[in-house]
């Protein structure tokens, strides 16, 4: 069997690059405008030609004391546990980032989102992996233990399909304990100092089980929002996230976070994505998109609503994808 289904004449249907492929004319239309954008408006918004000198702790670098909560732009991951779910037959369908929760967070990422079933493992569909949640944890509290004025965004949910797991709410308050952050609208006013040592904001999200309590150790689902663009087209998502983003508010306005996904969808009516297990579908569907994140800030600053964007998620998150996020918080803080 090839690795990749033979088109007419016997050619292959290989993406490149950037994802793109003769078989997929909306795609490389997509694609190409796009481009077109990116050359006649470019990457500039403010903070672009900041790069970190120290990622794992680069909001230490950006002075705990001046600037709130509400006025960080969060560098975050889309499925952050999945970097070694399934095996060689599904992993490709399942697995939207290549490295460990630790390895994200020492890269810079700041939010976290964590899909589990009944069991307490992770998982991301009907794929599970044989991690569960407890390896999160102690990842993200190792890194933790390692920095001083680093705040973490724990967004945990049960995945469609499944049932919550039991007591799950205790468990998360047993295993963070003094790391947690209480539910409430002022933290957003905080600055990173006035809420040190505490350095979770931690959200559950049950799809049965009843919502966190306000004021408690766990946040509710109301305080971590997005509106999720179900698509497998770079310029639709692109497009569609810009119209959201439009619709929100001014982040210092708001008392909840709100996400924007860079990311990419494999859709059932377009068989083709589901053959290439070979390329890792989900590596290729996000080359179509991961290079205009940059754009995205840019085409926001041109139209004048960058001070809505919050937290900022990506597939296979990489170093320019974070210091574009760092780069606009260190703009808004020394603004």
């Amino acid at each position: 069997m090839f690795p990749f289904p033979l088109g007419p004449l016997g050619s292959l249907m290989i993406p490149d690059s950037m994802g793109s492929c003769a078989f997929l004319p909306t795609v490389n239309s997509q694609l190409k405008t796009l481009n077109d954008r990116k050359q006649k408006l470019g990457e500039e918004f403010p903070g672009s030609s900041y790069h970190s000198p120290d990622r794992k702790n680069w909001m230490s670098q950006l002075e705990p004391s001046s600037i709130p909560l509400q006025m960080i732009a969060w560098p975050g991951t889309h499925n952050s546990a999945t970097s070694s779910i399934g095996n060689l037959f599904t992993e490709s369908y399942a697995e939207c980032q290549n490295i460990t929760i630790y390895g994200q967070l020492q890269m810079g990422v700041r939010v976290l989102d964590i899909r589990i079933r009944e069991d307490c493992k992770i998982c991301h569909g009907p794929i599970s992996s044989s991690q569960g949640i407890d390896v999160v944890i102690d990842q993200v509290k190792r890194f933790l233990a390692e920095t001083v004025s680093e705040i973490v965004i724990l967004e945990i949910r049960t995945e469609f399909g499944y049932s919550d797991p039991p007591n799950f709410e205790d468990y998360l308050v047993e295993k963070l304990g003094d790391l947690l952050i209480y539910q409430d609208d002022e933290v957003f006013k905080k600055t990173i100092l006035e809420l040190l040592p505490r350095r979770i904001i931690c959200v559950w999200k049950p799809r049965n089980s009843a919502q966190a309590c306000e004021s408690g150790f766990v946040w509710n689902d109301w305080y971590l929002r997005d509106d999720w663009i179900d698509t497998d087209l770079p310029l639709t998502k692109f497009e569609g996230n810009l119209t959201h983003l439009k619709e929100q508010t001014p982040v210092w306005e708001r008392r909840f976070f709100y996400r924007i996904e860079s990311t990419v969808t494999a859709q059932t009516d377009n068989p083709l994505e589901f053959l290439l297990p070979w390329t890792k579908q989900i590596d290729v569907l996000n080359r179509r998109i991961c290079g205009f994140a940059r754009l995205f800030l840019a085409q926001c600053h041109a139209e004048a609503f960058l001070d809505r964007l919050q937290i900022f998620s990506a597939d296979f998150i990489d170093e320019d994808f974070v210091d574009a996020c760092i780069g606009l918080t260190y703009a808004r803080a020394t603004n």
